[in-house]
């Protein structure tokens, strides 16, 4: 039991450190900027930041949420993006033990946290952050398997949005909600890919009545919806078969 809770906690803190270059990921990538150089630096000044100012969370809270130099704010954004992935990566862990490719499923739902995070702010899903989900995904015990469920379901998805585009005498659906497919079809497999898609709209429902007129991004509650439906696919398949068989 307490070596679970220590591996728990080593797995948690390896997620901050995840989180920290996701937020690297999320302020750049929609910038057209290198995630690699320069090296971090404050938003208000300018100044390069030391490594001590980058410990995930700890430097946010020892800093008192400002910058080392000028004293502006930090966005509270990194420090709740440090431990929220830090949590993905727990969970997971929680639900898979310590097999080969836990860091594999990890790295892709932070990829899909990433484009969550950039599809919120900027209501655009970059391709390179959106495909390495998808890459990530595809790495597990069964890769045939994986890759023919991630091209069915991206496939299938594909054909509903250009129907759709079709009746509706416009664009229904994007390329970036079609490649996300794949990554779920890829993590979840059938039927629970359809779960977390029903799932997804009902998520989204609320917010996009609330916001009839600007809209709302999809993709952040089909990867909300993945995420808890991969963690509780079990609990998820019965339901399903309870709906359909009763």
């Amino acid at each position: 039991m307490l070596e679970t809770i220590l591996t728990g906690l080593v797995v948690f803190v390896f997620g901050t450190m995840i989180g920290s270059f996701l937020n690297v990921v999320i302020y750049r990538i929609p910038k057209a900027e290198s995630i690699v150089f320069p090296s971090s630096k404050c938003q208000s000044c300018q100044t390069p930041l030391k490594w001590y100012h980058n410990i995930p969370i700890f430097s946010w809270l020892f800093l008192g949420g400002k910058c080392a130099f000028c004293k502006e704010p930090i966005a509270k954004q990194y420090p709740m993006v440090e431990f929220v992935t830090g949590i993905i990566f727990t969970a997971l862990y929680i639900k898979l033990g310590l097999v080969w490719y836990l860091p594999f499923v990890a790295a892709s739902f932070s990829a899909l946290f990433a484009l969550v995070m950039i599809d919120f702010k900027y209501m655009a899903v970059p391709d390179n952050v959106n495909f390495a989900a998808l890459l990530f995904a595809l790495v597990q015990p069964d890769f045939i398997s994986g890759a023919m469920l991630a091209a069915i379901a991206a496939g299938g998805l594909y054909l509903i949005g250009l129907l759709s585009s079709l009746l509706a005498r416009k664009q229904a659906m994007g390329g970036a909600d079609v490649i996300v497919a794949g990554t779920m079809g890829a993590l979840l497999g059938f039927p629970n890919f359809f779960v977390a898609l029903f799932l997804s709209a009902l998520l989204a429902m609320i917010p996009a009545l609330v916001n009839r007129k600007t809209g709302v991004p999809f993709v952040p509650f089909l990867a909300l919806a993945t995420f808890i439906v991969y963690l509780y696919d079990q609990e998820a398949a019965k339901l399903l078969e309870t709906i359909i068989y009763g």
